[in-house]
């Protein structure tokens, strides 16, 4: 193919995670432009033109990069609170500081979280933004613009909450929106940012809260904008006992059920945590190809329970990972949820065969470009895909004496990140971040998070 440059990197273990998990213990890459032109065994063709970089990978993986399926940027700001709450004492307890955020915070915890997450292998991110207080300007734009500078391939779920403490929800009532609001503001974002190209770099969901924040009407106004407008859907489901319980006495039925009365379940719709799940909500789920964003940390963080992982992928569940809000898991990166997807899973019924290290490799990247609507495009490596790779580093101590490179990658401490591309171009070398001061998002994080606790202190 004809191409403007190429980067080859070469002698590196791969994991491709294409459909037959194809591995290759020293091979190569191509990378032409934006799209991945070769992936193989041994060295790369010769005589390829137009080759501006050659990288000796010799001791790195190189794995597709990870995809983020569900997070809430805004939370970077609140870190650290709330830390032995149950989620509906949680929320309780941080809505009203939530309530208060602005742009400008936004944008500094939008900053931060995606930072987090681009240096430790990030490829492709996601936020599930549904706190909008009057007057406190734009916010989705303000994402969307913290995305585009850090490179990172990115889907906004534009959420909404129009069920607040006069309708006996939780959030206050100033940062709720009303139903006609929250659809045309939603709409309004999906005309303006969602890019529906086999290259895009910006997308839209269309994403109400859950279901004990949002009234039916905007859920099943909601899918039915999301389908008209030919975008996905997202929203919180199964979560918590409570929110079963919720859902029983408000709407006489379970939460999948209530889902499927408002139209949403479907290949176009994913959901966050789905932890409480019996065997007729997994065979829901398998049949109308319904996608799960898995956040073990933050279900063990909320003590929410371990949901049933290797259940939903015997049964064609599209599954992938999420870090999900730093208010429930400080950390704020993906890698983490590669280990602790595989080993809270091995608390369950399956024990050490829920997953292997190769299953946890696939949902933290071919799984979550399912969940996104994305496998076309990302998520493996594939000649045609998108340039979308991770060089992880695991010729050092924390990863040198063991012999397979995936298993250290999932088993082992956190690998180092000695490239990382997103659509061709590099966003991270040696563990820092290309397109960003990380140094500066740090003040700017710490200084919003004072002015957010200052505020909230006065109310």
């Amino acid at each position: 193919m004809a191409a403007d440059r190429r980067i080859v990197i070469e002698d590196c273990a791969i994991a491709t995670v294409d459909a037959d998990d194809t591995e290759y213990p020293s091979g190569h890459v191509v990378i032409a432009d934006h799209r991945i032109e070769s992936v193989g065994a041994g060295a790369p063709p010769e005589g390829l033109e137009n080759v501006v970089r050659r990288i000796d990978a010799s001791g790195h993986l190189v794995t597709p990069g990870l995809i983020n399926t569900h997070h809430h940027f805004y939370q970077w700001i609140t870190r650290g609170l709330a830390t032995d709450h149950n989620l509906f004492d949680w929320l309780v307890a941080l809505y009203p500081v939530w309530a208060r955020i602005d742009e400008p915070m936004v944008r500094a915890a939008a900053q931060g979280s995606l930072a987090m997450m681009a240096r430790g292998g990030v490829t492709t991110a996601m936020d599930h933004h549904y706190v909008f207080p009057h007057g406190c300007g734009d916010l989705s734009g303000a994402i969307i613009g913290a995305a585009r500078d850090l490179g990172v391939r990115f889907t906004l779920a534009r959420g909404s909450m129009d069920r607040g403490e006069k309708d006996g929800g939780l959030p206050p009532d100033f940062a709720v929106e009303t139903l006609d609001g929250a659809l045309a503001a939603t709409e309004e974002t999906v005309r303006q940012h969602h890019d529906s190209s086999f290259d895009a770099m910006i997308q839209v969901a269309v994403a109400p809260c859950s279901p004990f924040s949002v009234s039916t009407e905007l859920l099943r106004e909601g899918a039915r904008l999301a389908r008209r407008l030919g975008v996905r859907l997202h929203t919180h489901g199964s979560e918590t006992v409570e929110e079963e319980k919720f859902c029983h006495e408000l709407f006489g039925m379970g939460p999948t059920d209530y889902f499927e009365s408002t139209g949403w379940l479907g290949e176009d719709v994913w959901m966050a945590h789905c932890v409480h799940m019996n065997d007729a909500d997994i065979a829901a789920f398998a049949r109308t190809k319904t996608g799960v964003a898995h956040c073990p940390s933050s279900n063990a963080r909320l003590a929410a329970g371990i949901a049933r992982v290797p259940d939903m992928l015997a049964a064609g569940v599209p599954v992938g990972l999420g870090v999900d809000g730093t208010a429930s898991n400080e950390s704020g990166e993906l890698h983490t949820e590669l280990r602790n997807a595989l080993l809270i899973n091995r608390l369950g019924a399956h024990r050490e065969r829920a997953l292997n290290a190769r299953q946890a490799l696939r949902l933290g990247t071919h799984g979550g470009a399912q969940v996104l609507g994305r496998a076309a495009e990302t998520g493996s490596l594939e000649p045609g895909k998108l340039a979308d790779l991770v060089l992880w580093r695991m010729d050092t101590l924390a990863h040198a004496s063991i012999a397979d490179p995936v298993t250290a990658l999932v088993f082992g401490a956190a690998a180092p990140v000695t490239a990382s591309f997103v659509n061709g171009r590099q966003i991270v070398e040696d563990g820092r971040l290309l397109t960003a001061d990380e140094d500066a998002i740090a003040r700017s994080t710490r200084d919003a998070a004072q002015r957010l606790a200052k505020i909230a202190a006065q109310d």
